[in-house]
């Protein structure tokens, strides 16, 4: 069933908008044999070197991402990049569900965004006058693997995930929009 398909893709876009390697890495580990075959860019690569790259970026992500300092590198990076990594992550996993045609397109498309839209969120979170505790970027991080690996295992679990995260995400936009423009003396 197409729902099935599309809440897991729905997943694995949520989870490229949290960290961008990690769900890269793990739909290789997940896919079995052939690694990255059904992801679009990387499939051209050695396999070797695609592991070696993913592996060495996921821990700069899960590590050096908690420090103030590589904090701002870190999103920068992930703003520009995480609505093509999201697309080429929904389109992988398309491929291996089965679909193609143009699913590919849409889906490609809808990865993309939803993958945008949450990395704005963490920006936005960033930006705002308290800095988040130190321990929601670890819940970020374990949020990023079960939405992979739920992708594979449980999609419509990881689906319903991704939906209440997009949920959160235009809940704080309309309370962002609606913040008091001029503070309270």
């Amino acid at each position: 069933m197409i729902i099935t398909e599309l809440l897991a893709i729905l997943s694995i876009a949520a989870a490229t908008g949290l960290r961008l390697a990690l769900p890269l890495l793990l739909i290789g580990l997940m896919s079995g044999p052939r690694l990255w075959a059904n992801v679009p860019l990387l499939s051209q690569l050695p396999p070797a070197l695609v592991l070696g790259i993913l592996a060495a970026w996921s821990i700069a992500e899960l590590m050096l991402s908690k420090d103030r300092r590589n904090q701002r590198f870190f999103q920068i990076l992930e703003l520009v990049l995480s609505p093509g990594v999201g697309a080429l992550a929904g389109i992988s996993l398309a491929r291996t569900l089965g679909l193609d045609g143009w699913y590919n397109l849409l889906v490609g498309l809808i990865s993309a965004l939803l993958a945008l839209v949450i990395q704005l969120l963490q920006v936005g979170l960033f930006y705002r006058p308290r800095r988040p505790p130190l321990w929601s970027f670890f819940v970020v991080d374990g949020l990023c693997i079960v939405l992979a690996v739920l992708a594979f295992d449980a999609p419509n679990q990881g689906g319903i995930i991704a939906l209440l995260l997009l949920w959160l995400v235009t809940r704080t936009s309309y309370l962002w929009r609606n913040w008091p423009r001029h503070p309270i003396a």
